[in-house]
């Protein structure tokens, strides 16, 4: 595997600077820590990984990886799992060059697509972040160019309205071409690339946020301070997902934990950007679209799962509430 860290911190500054935070994907660091050097291989790349206390031997591989002529990285070993925003904030410190990605350990970047999205960049000073074009393990297109969630939209993606409201704009929408760049909202934080003068200015995560809406927060702020969020296509990376969430199965019985932290970040998200009244219209819109689905189940017979899923999903939103005094603060 080649080490561009250690043949270029001598020679210059540094190009980009890649942050990746693993939690118990160990077997995926050899392919996203390879194939990522690979494409920075024309570069001056330097190479960040924070560990959120895995279990899995992530830290040894790490560890004998590079002390068998592995890529000269920086590692940063947590106790304890401090989430997503707040590792990739941890990380800063050891930020070296004009630019920042962050990327997922379950995401593999082709060859070329490092050197394509910097060189877009230092062509659009206005281009303050950067994503690119998502594909599953089959080549399947994901959402990549992603709309800003917003109380209405996330109802009707919920209960499947939308096809009753056709000039709204869904969050994942997928049904324009893919084959332009264009300016979007907000870019998932898998293939995240952000100017260091963005970070400078406004900040990198929010540290509330333990999992999920990190990146949706920090696009909002980034188009506020003026500068772009940008969807570019001529590259693709493959992206898994959900892989250091699949890890953890005894934390999260059901999902029931992953979807806790969802509706967690959505109330921080809500209250935060858009205020009290956005935070309670999205817990009334939540409540009613549960019942909805519940009252659907019910028409079909399914009566113990309607009552059930509608009566937990409601009673989760509403503890969460509190919980957060409100949207105002995290409970992790």
């Amino acid at each position: 595997m080649p080490s561009p860290t250690e043949r270029t911190t001598t020679d210059g500054e540094i190009d980009v600077t890649a942050i990746l935070v693993n939690y118990n994907t160990c077997h995926l660091l050899p392919r996203a820590i390879g194939d990522l050097c690979r494409a920075g291989n024309r570069l001056r790349l330097k190479i960040v990984v924070v560990d959120n206390a895995s279990r899995d031997g992530s830290v040894a591989w790490l560890r004998e990886a590079r002390k068998n002529g592995g890529p000269d990285l920086v590692l940063i070993e947590n106790a304890a799992n401090l989430g997503f925003g707040r590792a990739n904030n941890q990380a800063m410190a050891a930020v070296e060059g004009g630019h920042v990605l962050l990327l997922n350990t379950d995401a593999f970047v082709a060859p070329d697509t490092l050197e394509k999205t910097l060189a877009y960049m230092n062509a659009h000073p206005r281009c303050g972040v950067l994503g690119v074009r998502l594909v599953g393990r089959d080549g399947e297109l994901q959402p990549s160019a992603r709309y800003f969630p917003t109380p209405w939209n996330l109802f009707l993606q919920r209960t499947g309205l939308q096809r009753f409201f056709p000039g709204a704009r869904l969050i994942d929408d997928l049904e324009w071409p893919h084959d332009a760049v264009r300016q979007c909202d907000w870019v998932p934080g898998c293939y995240y690339l952000v100017r260091r003068e963005v970070v400078d200015r406004v900040g990198l995560f929010d540290p509330r946020y333990f999992l999920y809406y990190e990146e949706v927060d920090h696009c909002l702020a980034t188009k506020r301070a003026g500068w772009e969020v940008t969807f570019f296509p001529h590259t693709s990376v493959v992206h898994l997902g959900g892989e250091s969430a699949k890890s953890d199965g005894a934390v999260t019985p059901g999902g029931r934990q992953i979807e806790a932290l969802q509706m967690e970040s959505e109330l921080l998200y809500f209250r935060k950007n858009h205020g009290f009244a956005a935070l309670l219209a999205n817990v009334a819109l939540t409540v009613a679209g549960d019942a909805l689905q519940a009252a659907k189940r019910l028409l079909k017979g399914r009566r113990p799962l309607a009552l059930g899923a509608c009566w937990d999903r409601t009673r989760l939103v509403c503890s969460l509430l509190f919980q957060t005094r409100w949207g105002t603060q995290p409970t992790r």
